[in-house]
């Protein structure tokens, strides 16, 4: 296996990314985010470049895209560019995750780190006020939240006064969903925020 990673004009060695495990980026959040999406943690190319999912293979945003959420795919592979934080911005986009530090797998997170996360979120989402709460990942969420027999889908429970969802997660080692399993579900939490119309039948 090659020691190079390659995305748009950054490239990085095993030992470069390896250096970013335990670091941190910072939240997307906006005057208007409506709809707030919840990562596991960040992994080391997102660390690496300090963009959410920015890692090549990850299918967040081709999903916002097919999904009618955003008008073009943002490719975060060398971080965010101005014009695409404007435009998750503009969207109602809000981004986190439950697990702040960086790795290079989400299993190698604790219980402990993911039950924080939970509590950590309820106080963001409390001052942050988005409609719609969107968990990336149902693993996660039923170790976080302490619901073990949680579905996809929204959930009974609103969070801080939000509807809270929990949606696929867009990493490519997420082989049961498709891109368009996840175009789906995100369609449906961005019509629940209103930053979508609903399809007509």
């Amino acid at each position: 296996m090659r020691d190079l990673f390659y995305a748009a004009a950054v490239s990085f060695t095993r030992t470069q990314l390896d250096s970013y495990r335990d670091a941190t980026v910072p939240d997307l959040l906006g005057e208007r985010t409506q709809l707030l999406f919840v990562g596991i943690n960040p992994g080391l190319w997102t660390a690496a470049v300090q963009a959410h999912f920015a890692r090549r293979g990850n299918r967040f945003y081709p999903a916002l895209y097919r999904a009618g959420i955003v008008d073009r795919v943002i490719d975060a592979a060398a971080g965010y560019s101005a014009e695409d934080r404007a435009l998750l911005l503009a969207a109602g986009v809000g981004i986190t995750n439950l697990a702040p530090r960086a790795t290079a797998r989400a299993d190698e997170l604790t219980a402990t780190e993911l039950e924080a996360g939970a509590r950590r979120l309820v106080e963001l989402v409390d001052r942050v006020a988005p409609a719609v709460v969107a968990v990336l990942g149902i693993t996660a969420y039923r170790i976080a939240f302490s619901r073990p027999r949680a579905t996809v889908g929204q959930q009974p429970d609103r969070l801080a006064g939000a509807q809270l969802w929990v949606v696929p997660n867009p990493s490519g080692l997420n082989a049961h969903s498709s891109l368009d399993d996840l175009a789906r579900a995100y369609r449906e939490a961005a019509v629940a925020a209103g930053l979508i119309p609903p399809p007509e039948h």
